[in-house]
């Protein structure tokens, strides 16, 4: 049986509860609370709850904090403020992870709009509409 290091870091609240397993045997479960202060998300509003807050301009204030101008294009809710490395470095994954979505919509719709042309072209060839002195 494996046992685990059960020290929480000094951040950390440690809880012990026992569970009582279905075979009758009984475990102890131990869980560790944050007690950080919670890290905003950036890309919500904190006015409207858009998820759709962008970064307008960021640069490092400090070695650990970003000054960031952030804007939500739902209310028009707008900050310039700085910001942690932590918040600043999930803020940064949000955006990738969004940049990442919209490039794949962008070339499924650039599939489908080159497969419309194709089919329109292969039309009007068969109609006669597309003739050699076109090209």
């Amino acid at each position: 049986m494996q046992e685990f290091e059960n020290t929480p870091a000094p951040d950390h609240k440690q809880s012990v509860r026992k569970v009582t397993l279905p075979s009758g045997k009984t475990i102890e479960v131990i869980s560790f609370e944050d007690l950080r202060p919670n890290t905003p998300e950036l890309h919500i509003c904190p006015e409207c709850e858009s998820d759709l807050v962008y970064p307008v301009t960021w640069e490092e204030a400090d070695a650990a904090s970003w000054e960031v101008s952030l804007r939500c294009p739902n209310c028009e809710w707008n900050i310039t403020t700085v910001f942690g490395e932590e918040a600043i470095q999930r803020f940064d994954e949000t955006l990738d992870r969004g940049t990442e979505a919209l490039v794949s919509d962008l070339r499924q719709l650039t599939r489908a709009n080159m497969e419309e042309d194709v089919e329109r072209f292969i039309h009007a060839l068969g109609d006669g509409h597309v003739l050699p002195e076109d090209f």
